[in-house]
């Protein structure tokens, strides 16, 4: 089955495949939010450097691919690697070159992260923003999410994170967040049960 949205201008069709990837295949509402606050916030994206974790379907980073400075009128956008899983990968690529035009496909790269797993091919703290829509569903996956945003991040890099707060779980992942990161709410669709929370390094001194 195919999913059409109206972001960042344009008319994207993704490809979604439940049966196949589950969770992975399929667009959240928080990755909707999540773009409409980017281009709602006027975010500048200029030639900044921008992670997606668990991409899915792609619709964040080919939104974010797509945004240009509305200030600036730039036709240079942000330069994105998304991510996800392998076995998520052929989907994504498909998605990704499917609703960029041809002059933008450099900007966007599909690589393979799995979280806390070959960090080292990432370079250390490269990123101004580090994205991600409700990826934060698993428990036992919270470790290693943090030990991966922690590697992505220097002192000014931004992590917009959306997501429901469905369960405990959630609750904990923020409190375990809150620990490395100073936190803040910084958008809270009541239509959707969606929030989005920036986190940065700040002036903590733990590390």
């Amino acid at each position: 089955p195919w999913a059409t949205f109206h972001l960042a201008s344009r008319t994207i069709r993704l490809q979604q495949d439940w049966r196949r990837l589950g969770v992975a295949a399929v667009v959240w509402d928080a990755a909707i939010v999540l773009c409409a606050y980017l281009e709602m916030e006027g975010i500048d994206l200029k030639d900044r450097s921008v992670i997606e974790l668990g991409a899915g379907t792609g619709l964040l980073g080919i939104v974010v691919t797509l945004l240009v400075s509305p200030v600036l009128l730039s036709p240079l956008g942000a330069r994105v690697t998304i991510t996800d899983r392998a076995a998520a990968l052929e989907l994504l690529e498909s998605n990704v070159q499917a609703n960029l035009p041809p002059e933008l496909c450099p900007r966007a790269v599909v690589k393979e992260l799995t979280w806390g797993k070959d960090l080292d091919n990432f370079p250390p703290g490269a990123f101004d923003f580090v994205l991600g829509a409700d990826i934060v569903y698993l428990e036992e996956t919270f470790a290693e999410l943090l030990q991966t945003l922690e590697h992505l991040c220097s002192e000014r890099t931004v992590i917009l994170l959306s997501c429901r707060i469905r369960y405990e779980r959630d609750l904990q992942f923020l409190k375990m967040l809150r620990e490395r990161f100073s936190v803040a709410e910084v958008h809270y669709d009541s239509s959707k049960d969606v929030h989005i929370y920036k986190a940065q390094r700040g002036n903590r001194k733990d590390d």
